[in-house]
């Protein structure tokens, strides 16, 4: 699954840093992004952020993440998934329950399997979520964006979704994202400075060198990758 390698590091680990998650970026009018005409609402990102915190937090040594990072992936989830159902739409693609509940039981067992690996056990749902930064209301949503790739994928594998890891794959992988990419710049996505900006190299919300302001917590360097989509 091209979302687990571009967007999903392995299951987090304990970090150095402590958890900082007790509150969320002030609330300002506004918009936290814009996706072509949709608002990503400060409310909408004050909401989910919240709860991927609480879930952070019900894991003490196993995650560890920044208010800071919980507010910018949540924020950068809220975009791909407008992304790509733009892009769905762009493509005549329609996704079923069936297909998105399938696609979401297929991150999960993978998910619980990266989770094994450093040695946590029969790792729940909402812990998977979490440490691909997605709060665990989101999931059916997670579902749908993964589904929309596999049936793009399965369209140019001529009818069969493409399992083995070949050069056709990755070729065909390659023509998704390139056409994922075109959709994103379609969009003329806009963050509000206050969280940071656009990464376009993952579809991201990263640190800009400029913020009007920002949530607290440790600062971090700004990030000068995917100031632009490369498409």
């Amino acid at each position: 699954m091209a979302v687990l390698r571009r967007f999903v590091a392995a299951i987090a680990v304990t970090v150095g840093a402590g958890l900082a998650v007790a509150g969320c970026a002030p609330v300002k009018m506004g918009a936290a992004a814009i996706v072509g005409d949709q608002r990503v609402t400060i409310a909408n990102l004050d909401t989910e952020s919240g709860r991927l915190a609480s879930a952070v937090k019900s894991y003490p040594g196993v995650l560890s993440l920044s208010q800071q990072q919980v507010t910018q992936q949540t924020l950068a989830w809220l975009i791909r998934f407008q992304i790509n159902e733009q892009f769905a739409r762009d493509n005549g693609i329609t996704v079923s329950p069936g297909e998105a509940s399938s696609a979401l039981h297929d991150i999960y067992t993978s998910g619980q399997a990266q989770a094994a690996q450093s040695g946590i056990s029969n790792a729940s749902q909402e812990l998977v979520l979490a440490a691909y930064g997605i709060a665990p209301d989101l999931g059916t949503e997670l579902g749908r964006y993964q589904a929309i790739e596999n049936a793009y994928l399965t369209q140019l594998n001529g009818g069969t979704m493409p399992t083995s890891n070949t050069a056709g794959v990755n070729a065909e992988v390659a023509k998704f994202q390139h056409a994922q990419c075109l959709v994103a710049k379609s969009l003329n996505i806009r963050v509000n400075p206050q969280f940071g900006r656009m990464d376009y190299s993952t579809y991201g919300v990263v640190t800009a060198a400029d913020t009007v302001s920002r949530p607290s917590g440790p600062v971090q360097p700004a990030s000068l990758t995917g100031m632009a989509p490369a498409c």
